[in-house]
């Protein structure tokens, strides 16, 4: 009996952290995906602004044209910098790769276009 192995059945038992992920993802994945999109507006942790950087960032990696002009509208409605644009579209482009450069590309004249109305 020394050497003899034991096998564990089933899953391993869960850690009361990551069931606690499961279950506030089970919650959003649950509800229609506009319901999650008006929530997210009305979160405490993240302001607006950082929002809109976030998905300005996701958008450009996906490479949605109008998804960036969408997030660049809402950007410029929250009054952000022209650098804390441009920084969101360089951190883009490290984590999407040179393919995301035509996208930069036309995300920046958008911008400039956006700045250019208001002036």
């Amino acid at each position: 009996m020394a050497n003899s192995i034991v096998v564990a059945r089933g899953p391993p038992p869960k850690i009361n952290a990551t069931a606690k992920l499961e279950q506030q993802s089970r919650k959003i994945t649950t509800k229609a995906p506009g319901a999650v999109l008006r929530t997210i507006g009305h979160s405490i942790s993240l302001d607006v602004a950082t929002k809109e950087l976030l998905g300005l960032v996701a958008s450009m990696v996906l490479r949605c044209d109008d998804c960036v002009k969408y997030h660049l509208e809402n950007c410029h409605k929250e009054q952000l910098s022209k650098n804390q644009v441009m920084e969101a579209l360089e951190i883009a482009t490290v984590v999407g790769g040179s393919i995301v450069i035509p996208h930069l590309r036309r995300a920046y004249e958008y911008w400039e276009a956006l700045e250019t109305e208001t002036t």
